[in-house]
C-alpha cells in the first residue's frame, strides 16, 4: 500500500488586517518532506498516524511524505504563497504516484485572494493526479466551511470532535483506521452532510455540547455508521458556505446518513444560543474579582474575542487598562503580541528600566497603547508553550513588570493554550492572584485544573463576534441568529 500524506492549514479571519503570506507558515510551522519532527501539530496529525502505522506493517506499507506547513490564524491569504505552498504538494504527490491512499491535514477556513474554497481546490487538483479508485481522505478543524466540493472530491473527511481540539491525535488515528479499510475494500465510505443553518459557538467543555459530542461516539459504534463530525463553522470567514453543518459517513448507506445527519442537525440547531458559558462584561469581571477575598487559585481572566486564535493580533488592551486603573496587583498576562516592544526590551538587556509602549498596534477597536516605565526581568529566545502533547511556538518573549503586573510580550502571534506559557518565562503561574489570557476555549483544559475562577470576559472588539451586524457579503442563505427560522424561508 501506497500512502501520500502531507499538511497545508490556515484559519482565515476574512474581516482582520493581519494578512497572511508565506512567512506566516514558515514562522509558525513548516516541515520538508522527511523532516516533520516525532511530535504532531494541530493539523499534521495524520502524518505522524500514518509513521506509526507504517512503522507497524513494514512490509505492507511504502509511505511518502509531503510537505507539513501550517500559519497562525490570520488575515486573507495571499494568492501567491497559497499557490505556492499548494503545488508544492501537488508536485510531491506527483512525483510519488502510483498511490493508494492520499492523507491530508487540513484546517477546513482557509481563504486565499481569489479562493474562497482552497481545501476544495486542494483536494480537487489531488483528485485529478491520483484518479477516482484511490482513497482520498483528510482530517479538519470544526472551526471551518464544509463545501459540497470537497465532499464530491474526499472519500473521507472527519473533524476534530473536542473544542477545545485535544483529540486531534485521536481523530488523524481513526481517519487512518478507516482509509486503509476503504482502499482494502472493507467498506465502502459515504458522505452525507445536512446545513444547519446557524452561527454560533460550540465548546464541547460545557453542556450541552459535552453530552452531544458522548452521543456521536455512540453513534458511531453502530453499524453501518463509521463517523460523524460536527462542523462548528468559523463566523470570521466571509464566504457562502459559513456556518454550522452535520457530516456522518457510512459504510454505504446513504439514505441513513442522509436521515442521520439530518436528525442530528435539528438537534444541534436546538442549541441555538445556548451553548456558551457565561461571558463577563469588563466592569463585572473587575468587580467579580474585587468581591473575592480568598481562591483555591488563581482567577483566570479569559479575553475571548482578542484570541490570536481567531486571526486577530492579540495585542489588545481594553483589560490591561482597567487592571491598571483599578490598581489591581498580583496579575500575570500571558501573552501580549508586539515584536517591536519584544525588540526594544532585548536592545535595553535583561533588568533594564526604560520606558515603553505596548500593545494596541493593530487596529483602533483593540485599544490604546500602554505607556509604562517598565523592568525588563527576562528574555527568552524561540520559547514554546504546550497543547495536548505538540508545542506552540510563542517566539521571542520579554517578561516585564510594572505597577504589580507581569507581562509577556510575544513575537509570534499566538492564543494562551496553557499554564506553560507562563513557565517558559520562568513564571510559577499558580503564585499570582489574576491570570489574564488571550483565548476563546483553547485554555479551558490547560487551565481548569489550576484555577479558582474561569471567567470568560467579553470585551467587545476585535473580533467579529456578532453574527448579526458582521458585514457578510458573500453568505447568502439564510442562517440563525440572522434570521430567526432559517427554515421557514424555503
Amino acid at each position: 500500500m501506497r500512502i501520500f500524506t502531507a499538511s497545508l492549514a490556515t484559519e482565515t479571519n476574512t474581516f482582520s488586517p493581519m494578512y497572511t503570506d508565506l512567512q506566516s507558515f514558515y514562522q509558525s510551522f513548516y516541515a520538508a518532506p522527511g523532516e516533520h519532527p516525532a511530535t504532531p501539530t494541530l493539523c499534521s496529525a495524520p502524518l505522524v498516524a500514518c509513521r506509526d502505522y507504517a512503522a507497524l506493517h513494514p512490509t505492507e506499507v511504502t509511505l511518502i511524505e509531503g510537505t507539513c506547513t501550517w500559519a497562525e490564524p490570520g488575515g486573507l491569504l495571499n494568492r501567491a504563497a497559497y499557490e505556492q505552498l499548494r503545488d508544492e504538494i501537488l508536485l510531491q504527490l506527483q512525483a510519488a504516484l502510483p498511490v493508494d491512499l492520499v492523507m491530508l491535514g487540513l484546517h477546513g477556513a482557509m481563504v486565499a485572494q481569489g479562493y474562497d474554497d482552497c481545501e476544495g481546490d486542494l483536494l480537487q487538483r489531488v483528485r485529478l493526479l491520483v484518479g477516482p479508485t484511490a482513497i482520498v481522505a483528510a482530517t479538519l478543524d470544526p472551526h471551518s466551511h464544509l463545501t459540497a466540493l470537497r465532499q464530491q472530491q474526499a472519500d473521507l473527511l472527519i473533524a476534530f470532535k473536542e473544542f477545545p481540539h485535544l483529540d486531534f491525535m485521536q481523530r488523524a488515528e481513526e481517519l487512518l483506521q478507516l482509509a486503509v479499510r476503504a482502499v482494502k475494500g472493507d467498506i465502502r465510505p459515504v458522505m452525507s452532510s445536512f446545513d444547519c443553518r446557524m452561527i454560533d459557538v460550540f465548546p464541547t467543555s460545557h453542556e450541552p455540547m459535552k453530552s452531544f459530542v458522548h452521543k456521536l461516539m455512540q453513534l458511531e459504534q453502530q453499524a453501518p455508521v463509521l463517523s460523524v463530525s460536527v462542523i462548528h463553522g468559523f463566523m470570521a470567514g466571509d464566504v457562502p458556505d459559513m456556518g454550522a453543518k452535520l457530516l456522518v459517513i457510512t459504510d454505504n448507506a446513504p439514505e441513513l446518513g442522509a436521515a442521520l445527519a439530518q436528525q442530528l442537525g435539528l438537534e444541534l440547531f436546538s442549541f441555538r444560543g445556548r451553548t456558551l458559558p457565561q461571558f463577563y462584561t469588563i466592569p463585572d469581571a473587575l468587580q467579580h474579582l474585587q468581591d473575592q477575598s480568598v481562591q483555591a487559585g488563581p482567577v483566570v481572566l479569559a479575553d475571548v474575542w482578542d484570541n490570536p486564535g481567531g486571526g486577530v493580533a492579540g495585542d489588545g488592551t481594553l483589560i490591561l487598562h482597567e487592571l491598571i486603573r483599578q490598581q489591581v496587583s498580583g496579575v500575570a498576562v500571558g501573552t501580549l503580541w508586539d515584536p517591536m516592544a519584544v525588540r526594544l526590551c532585548q536592545a535595553a538587556g535583561e533588568g533594564a528600566d526604560i520606558e515603553l509602549r505596548f500593545g494596541g498596534k493593530s487596529c483602533a477597536s483593540a485599544g490604546a497603547p500602554v505607556d509604562k516605565r517598565v523592568k525588563v526581568v527576562r528574555l527568552k529566545q524561540n520559547a514554546q508553550q504546550e497543547f495536548a502533547g505538540s508545542l506552540v511556538p510563542m517566539g521571542d518573549c520579554a517578561l516585564i513588570r510594572f505597577d504589580g503586573i507581569d507581562l509577556i510580550l510575544n513575537s509570534n502571534r499566538c492564543q494562551s493554550f496553557d499554564p506553560s506559557l507562563f513557565r517558559a518565562l520562568g513564571l510559577d503561574p499558580l503564585s499570582y492572584r489574576v491570570l489574564l489570557i488571550k483565548s476563546t476555549n483553547h485554555f479551558y483544559q490547560g487551565f481548569v485544573g489550576i484555577a479558582g475562577k474561569i471567567m470568560y470576559v467579553d470585551a467587545g472588539a476585535p473580533y467579529p463576534s456578532n453574527p448579526v451586524t458582521n458585514q457578510y457579503h458573500k453568505l447568502q442563505r439564510p442562517v440563525w441568529p440572522r434570521h430567526p427560522a432559517p427554515f421557514d424561508l424555503t
